[in-house]
Parts: structure tokens; C-alpha cells; sequence
């Protein structure tokens, strides 16, 4: 397997699950002491996993819980920030600067609590949140342990001990098997695809902002390939028009419960497309999970199959991920 280290894989599945009670801890004292709404703040990949985490509550949860751009912010403000406001926040670096500056606007001005998920200690982020949670990747993770204790604690997820037991138990494992499973299948969608002059992506539900940040983050910042990505629910309302047979289309099908929306997508496309690819987390065994859970692990296991096609991309074009052109090269 291209660019694959399962042991690294495991530790850090592992180690980010490991985190739970330290996230625990804080959202415990945030609850006691009582918040109006919690706001997922980010940009570019951050802004993705917020969408997800916002997604992932809104059809569990009476809790008041929006997504908001740090760069809009800036600009605009949002009226539903308060001193009572919640806000969560996640970056590498720590440095992300419309993020900086977006917290710093919120601190000196409004003065909500911060909680961040920062890469690295002692940075502008982590040095100016109420908690920081220090430990890199599986921000998507993160985001939905404290998601879910948020909701625990709300008195609307009565599942969320039994879920955790078999995450702690299963998951990560799972995860490196879905990985292995997918990995002849990446090769092949990489090859097929590593050239194309234009692909659209289509997702729902918990999978939209990974979909989103896929098209963006990865196809376009990092592989520098034109994309697009499209939500489900909308592909019937534009984008079918512009889709022919040689059209390049990738559709993730998940099991939560927008599962209907992809796979309306995914039934009509044999009628005018002869170019696309459907991802169905169905297809992939997760043993342990019960079946009743397997939709809020749809993400992890699209990510999974993701990097193994990102894997085979990049050595193809002969492009490493990590060059760029002007993001943190220029002044803009």
C-alpha cells in the first residue's frame, strides 16, 4: 500500500479516541455552568469539519448550533456569538491567520468561550482559548466526540456510552481495514481519474462538508486538479445539466439518514454518464459497530478510501500534497 503506515494509522485513531475524557472534562464544566448556542468556527478544511459536526447534531439535538466562517465574520459579524456562545475551533499550526484574527475580534469583543483543537502547543490559537485540546489529525473525530458529549449531556443521546464502548473497542481497526479493503480500488479510480480536466463530487448528509473539503482541500489546493463539489439535494437543480457521458462524477453514498438523497443521485447517473464512480460505505464491513451506528462512521470510512485514491493521484502526477503555489506562499 502507497504512502500507508498502519501502525501510525492505529496510534492515532487510538490516541485521538483517547482524548475523550480530557474533551469530557471541559464540555462537562461548559454544561454546569450553562451556554446559549455553540458555534463551529472555521475556513477551508476547518470550515468542512464544522459543517459536519453541525450536520451530525441538528437531527439529534434541540441545541442551537450553526457554522460560521472566520473570514465572513470579519466582516459581517453574527449576531448569535455572545458572551454565552460556545465556539469550537480546530487548526494545525495554530497560525491560521483569518482564524486568529476572527477569535481575537470575538475575545476583545464579545467574550465567548473558546474551545480549540490545536496541532501544536504555544501558538496564537491555542494561547488565546479558554481550552485547548493539543494533538494532531482526526479533526473530523474530535469535532464528533464533542458533539456528542454536548448532546449526552443534553439528555438526547441515551446511546452514547454504548457507542463509545464499541469505538474504543472497534474502530480504529476497522478503519486501517477499510483502508487495506479499498486500496486496489483507489489505484484504479486514481488511474482512471489522476488527469482529469474536471470532476465533480457529490455528497450528503454527515458527508457533505467532507465532500466539500475533498473537492477543495485536496483535488484543487493539493493535486491542483479542477473540481466541483455539489450536494445531493441540489444536483437535480443545475449541475444534471451540465453532466454527459464522458463527465467525470464521483457520488459518496453514506448510511445516515440523507442516504436517499446520494442515492437518488447515484441511480440516475447510468442514464447519461458513462464517467462516474459510486462510493457506498455499504460495501465495507464494520465489525463490532451496530448496524444502528454505522451512519455516524460514514465519514471515516469515506475518508479512508479518499487517501488511498490521493495516494495513487499524487504519485501519478508525480505531485507531492504538500507543494503549493501561492497559499502561505503569497500576501492576500
Amino acid at each position: 500500500m502507497r504512502k500507508y503506515d498502519e501502525k501510525k494509522e492505529l496510534d492515532s485513531m487510538n490516541g485521538a479516541l483517547a482524548l475523550r475524557p480530557q474533551i469530557n472534562e471541559f464540555i462537562d464544566k461548559i454544561h454546569e455552568r450553562g451556554y446559549s448556542n455553540v458555534c463551529w468556527l472555521g475556513i477551508g478544511g476547518t470550515y468542512a469539519s464544522s459543517m459536519q459536526a453541525v450536520v451530525h447534531m441538528k437531527e439529534k439535538t434541540a441545541i442551537e448550533t450553526f457554522v460560521q466562517h472566520a473570514t465572513e465574520y470579519l466582516v459581517t459579524g453574527n449576531k448569535r456569538i455572545t458572551k454565552d456562545t460556545l465556539i469550537i475551533i480546530s487548526s494545525v499550526t495554530g497560525t491560521t491567520q483569518e482564524v486568529v484574527a476572527a477569535i481575537d475580534k470575538i475575545k476583545k469583543e464579545v467574550g465567548s468561550t473558546v474551545f480549540a483543537f490545536i496541532d501544536k502547543a504555544d501558538t496564537p490559537l491555542g494561547n488565546m482559548a479558554d481550552h485547548a485540546v493539543i494533538y494532531p489529525m482526526n479533526e473530523q473525530l474530535k469535532f464528533f466526540m464533542t458533539a456528542d458529549r454536548l448532546m449526552y449531556l443534553a439528555g438526547e443521546y441515551p446511546d452514547y456510552n454504548d457507542f463509545y464502548k464499541e469505538m474504543d473497542q472497534h474502530f480504529a481497526k476497522n478503519i486501517v481495514a477499510v483502508a487495506k479493503k479499498a486500496d486496489k480500488f483507489g489505484q484504479e479510480v486514481a488511474e482512471k481519474h489522476h488527469n482529469d480536466s474536471m470532476h465533480y463530487f457529490v455528497g450528503a448528509g454527515n458527508q457533505w462538508g467532507a465532500t466539500y473539503s475533498h473537492a477543495m482541500c485536496y483535488w484543487e489546493e493539493q493535486h491542483w486538479l479542477r473540481s466541483k463539489s455539489i450536494e445531493s439535494a441540489e444536483f437535480f437543480h443545475g449541475t444534471l445539466e451540465v453532466i454527459d457521458r464522458d463527465t467525470a462524477v464521483t457520488v459518496y453514498v453514506g448510511e445516515d439518514t440523507q442516504r436517499p438523497l446520494s442515492e437518488r443521485v447515484a441511480k440516475f447517473l447510468p442514464q447519461i454518464c458513462g464517467n462516474y464512480t459510486i462510493i457506498d460505505t455499504k460495501d465495507y464491513e464494520l465489525p463490532g459497530i451496530s448496524e444502528k451506528y454505522r451512519g455516524h462512521l460514514s465519514p471515516f470510512v469515506f475518508r479512508a478510501i479518499n487517501n488511498r485514491i490521493d495516494a495513487y493521484v499524487e504519485h501519478l502526477n508525480r505531485h507531492p500534497m504538500t507543494i503549493r503555489r501561492y497559499y502561505r506562499c503569497l500576501d492576500y
